[in-house]
């Protein structure tokens, strides 16, 4: 069951330097973070369990306290839209599981993308980012918003930089976080990344069930996630890996959600010309273009086996990043179960893995219950950063 109560992956192998050694670390600028966990050469520690695998973290952007500061600070900061009105955080907002609640993201002036905003916990894992993967790492995905003129529409990354020299308190932030206080879009996608990285969350009760305590969640939910690895074959797209269970197979999959009304061949020949030219913000820009974004993961590859293929969303917290789907096109996890039920929606490209289930409504049921238990207990931790959201 892919896409959002489904998954997305990453190959997160871990950094070879990581050092494991128990500490507690805090920031120092509202928000505290004080958890046991695995620290980095800079002694940055994010809490993670000894079971779980760190995120892969580039060798050139080491994580560093100074930068988690830069970087959060940029996350809340508008002033990094064309109309200073839009921030990373408002569409993945800390108080809407680093979600919005909508069904697609809306950016300056109101504009609407095609595609739902997905939360960034855990995002640290994924082995590539955005439902299409056309952004490898965290630092190549935090700054195509800036310029798509449908997000943050600053006219260009050099257009980013001058606004944020212009702001006196960025200058010694950088150089505190990168040693000088030159501001580049590459810092700046460097500082957003590392703050990202630290948005992780291993705590549910289907993690302590899954380590033995039959007591963790309901019969009802036990039930569910019998049928997960079974009749209802969730786990062929989301199953559970203990050392990196975001329970996402990392993969892409035509699950027949953007085939309801679509002609992927005929969307597909539209946009040949564009693609060819292989510029990475053309192709940022037709991921939010209206039926075109249908195309998914064949807007990065080119290749026909992904016509209208998305990445599989991880389950972590899934209850709190209603509406569903790359689309948000299903409101509850209950319709996402019927889709999945269904055998999705038939298309020339339909992933082979997709049929139709046979579920009666208990085990539906069963299976919503379950969703719910991967819902992380710990994100009280998170809750200074709610501060730093405009009022409502």
């Amino acid at each position: 069951m892919p896409q959002n109560p489904t998954a997305q992956g990453s190959t997160p192998l871990g950094s070879l330097f990581v050092i494991l050694v128990a500490l507690t670390f805090s920031l120092a600028w509202g928000v505290l973070i004080s958890v046991p966990g695995v620290a980095f050469p800079d002694e940055y520690a994010l809490p993670i369990p000894a079971e779980v695998l760190p995120p892969l973290i580039p060798d050139d952007n080491p994580l560093s306290a100074a930068k988690v500061e830069l970087g959060q600070k940029l996350y809340f900061d508008p002033r990094l839209s064309v109309d200073n009105t839009v921030s990373c955080a408002t569409c993945h907002d800390p108080r809407k599981g680093f979600a919005d609640g909508k069904p697609v993201g809306e950016g300056v002036k109101q504009q609407k993308g095609a595609r739902n905003s997905p939360t960034v916990l855990n995002a640290a894992y994924y082995e590539q980012q955005f439902w299409d993967g056309r952004a490898e790492m965290l630092e190549d995905q935090a700054v195509l918003p800036l310029i798509n003129p449908i997000e943050m529409a600053m006219p260009s990354h050099g257009a980013v930089e001058d606004k944020l020299r212009k702001l006196p308190e960025y200058p010694p932030l950088f150089r505190k976080a990168f040693g000088k206080p030159e501001i580049t879009i590459s810092r700046v996608g460097q500082a957003l990344a590392s703050f990202e990285r630290t948005l992780v969350s291993f705590s549910a009760p289907i993690d302590r069930f899954l380590k033995g305590d039959k007591s963790a969640i309901s019969e009802s939910a036990q039930r569910g996630w019998t049928l997960f690895n079974g009749k209802a074959r969730c786990n062929t797209c989301h199953g559970h890996v203990g050392s990196v269970p975001t329970f996402t197979d990392n993969k892409y999959h035509n699950i027949g959600v953007g085939a309801k009304q679509r002609d992927f061949s005929a969307l597909a020949r539209e946009t040949q010309q564009a693609l060819q030219k292989g510029d990475r913000k053309i192709i940022d820009e037709l991921a939010l273009k209206p039926h075109v974004s249908e195309l998914g993961r064949f807007l990065v590859t080119k290749e026909q086996k992904d016509l209208g293929a998305f990445k599989t969303s991880g389950l972590r917290n899934v209850e709190l990043t209603a509406p569903y789907m790359h689309d948000g096109s299903e409101a509850t996890l209950l319709a996402v179960i019927d889709f999945y039920d269904r055998g999705g929606e038939n298309n020339p490209f339909l992933d082979g893995g997709m049929r139709p289930l046979g579920l009666n409504d208990q085990q539906k049921s069963d299976l919503v219950e379950l969703m719910k238990t991967f819902t992380s207990d710990d994100l009280k931790r998170f809750d200074a950063l709610k501060s730093l959201m405009p009022a409502q």
